[in-house]
């Protein structure tokens, strides 16, 4: 039986020799995948990309779920072992459909990111009246990890890979109204959100996972130049925010701190693959280690919030979520009772 992390109890580097600078084939280096199965996410562009040529690469077969099916298939054409599957976030009943296809397979999943995401989006609603950014973010993966557990579970050393974000400071998980149905909706407060949703589910994953020999990361990739991420955000948004100035360019120092592509991927590829994190579950990574615990009050531009990693929050979502959803987990156990 591993620690728990509850409130944060195992947040502390633990000196895996990476950096902010480091990327995604430096942390892959000496690890083969030949025969592991992993599910990439949004892995037809940005970070997802990169992690699904990365793995790939090394050895995994890669199956891609997009919504774009044509795009996908360009942006990942010259990339080995990958396979293409169609999903929308925003269509629970697509979520299910994807999910049925890959357990008809009866293969193991080895590995599963969760990397898919919006960001910065107008208030909209999915047919569930769940905001967008929540229903993206978090409720999307949820379901999908629900679905493909029984395969995670026959992988018998499976990791679950949340990418959530920096962003998770800007707002602690809102049981009273999450879907801004009584408050004035704020598209920030809506992604921080979503991103504390996805750190206090990967808190009970681990926890729920460890009788099956399957662990759960979260992770702040960084702040990336050149994926579509921030496509809708306005102009007033990224100056509100500091990043851009009034003629709508980046500031010097926001251009300068900004990581690359493969920079970006390359926590979320450590998370998914690295040595180093056997056993040790349910923690939030930046940098390709594990994050500090930020001091309480203290939104800075790195480390991890308590409030996100608090198991009593984390079961309380559980409940919310499979309410939600109207999908138990069916793992074999309750969280709740646990």
């Amino acid at each position: 039986m591993g620690q728990n992390n509850d409130q944060g109890a195992l947040q502390q580097p633990i000196g895996s020799g990476f950096h902010a600078t480091s990327t995604a084939n430096d942390v892959i280096k000496g690890i083969d995948l030949t025969g592991k199965i992993a599910i990439v996410t949004g892995g037809n562009t940005g970070i997802g990309l990169e992690t699904t040529r990365v793995l790939a690469t090394a050895g995994a077969t890669v199956i891609v779920p997009a919504r774009d099916i044509e795009k996908a298939r360009k942006n990942l054409a010259g990339i080995p072992n990958v396979e293409l599957g169609k999903i929308d976030f925003m269509d629970p009943a697509s979520i299910d459909a994807f999910a049925e296809s890959f357990m008809a397979t009866n293969r193991p999943l080895h590995i599963l990111i969760n990397n898919a995401g919006i960001m910065w989006v107008p208030l909209r609603r999915d047919v569930r009246g769940i905001e967008s950014q929540l229903a993206t973010n978090y409720l999307g993966q949820y379901q999908l990890t629900a679905r493909l557990w029984p395969a995670l579970r026959k992988a018998n050393g499976a990791r679950v890979v949340n990418v959530s974000s920096l962003g998770h400071q800007m707002a602690q998980f809102d049981f009273e109204d999450p879907n801004f149905v009584h408050r004035e909706y704020q598209t920030l407060q809506a992604y921080g959100q979503s991103k504390t949703a996805s750190n206090l589910f990967t808190l009970a994953l681990n926890s729920l996972g460890e009788q099956f020999n399957v662990c759960a990361y979260s992770l702040h990739p960084g702040s990336i130049h050149g994926t579509e991420l921030g496509r809708e955000a306005s102009l007033e948004l990224f100056q509100q925010m500091g990043f851009m100035d009034s003629a709508g360019n980046l500031l010097p120092e926001v251009l300068a701190a900004l990581k690359t592509i493969p920079q970006g991927a390359a926590t979320t590829v450590w998370c998914a693959t690295s040595p180093m994190l056997e056993n040790m579950g349910g923690v939030y990574c930046e940098d390709a280690d594990i994050a500090r615990l930020s001091p309480k009050g203290d939104t800075g531009q790195s480390g991890v919030q308590a409030y996100s990693l608090d198991m009593e929050s984390a079961r309380k979502l559980w409940v919310w979520s499979e309410q939600v959803t109207g999908i138990p987990f069916g793992a074999g156990a309750s969280l709740v009772q646990s």
